[in-house]
């Protein structure tokens, strides 16, 4: 079963100095690059994705800072890079079509926002039956608030992780999926 690697939205404005950091940020993209490397060395096939935001939003603004992929997890040659406006990575892009192409049938996921891109684009895999791996600590998130309820971004985050678990993907460390 071929594997492909899809880097999810690891972009400045997440970063400590953008404008949506998120928690645990820094560690992530730390634990991406080292998958992004192994990927490289094993000749597993990388897809990055960005977010660019339409006109009049405050983040991810096309030609901005905060809208480019952080350098550590850069694109290097040929990789491509899935341009995307929505939430869901496969939402009129041409990601499933690059996939085919590559006959990949099996993503790690990785990448931002655990509880909105990372989600969006797990389950749409699996819903056209990719066989799917989240890294969990190649992943960040941020808290929430809902009905006067605040979230810690590490519940938000176990929460996405469970719901993967339950129905939608297999969900490990980065430790256990480089030592396999």
């Amino acid at each position: 079963m071929k594997r492909g690697i899809v880097v999810v939205d690891l972009q400045n404005e997440y970063l400590p100095d953008g404008k949506l950091p998120l928690k645990n940020i820094v560690e992530a993209v730390g634990n991406a690059r080292k998958v992004i490397s192994h990927a490289r060395e094993t000749n597993i096939p990388v897809f990055h994705i960005r977010h660019e935001s339409d006109n009049g939003a405050q983040i991810f603004v096309k030609g901005s800072n905060g809208a480019e992929i952080q350098p550590a997890v850069a694109p290097v040659g040929n990789e491509p890079v899935i341009i995307k406006n929505h939430i869901n990575a496969f939402r009129e892009t041409d990601l499933k079509q690059q996939l085919e192409a590559a006959d990949i049938q099996e993503l790690v996921v990785i990448g931002a926002m655990s509880h909105m891109c990372i989600d969006a684009a797990v389950r749409a895999a699996a819903d056209m039956g990719y066989r799917v791996i989240v890294l969990h600590d190649a992943c960040a998130t941020l808290d929430l608030t809902s009905g006067g309820v605040n979230v810690p971004s590490a519940h938000v985050h176990a929460t996405m992780m469970a719901a993967f678990e339950f129905g939608y993907a297999t969900v490990k460390s980065v430790h256990e999926y480089l030592s396999a």
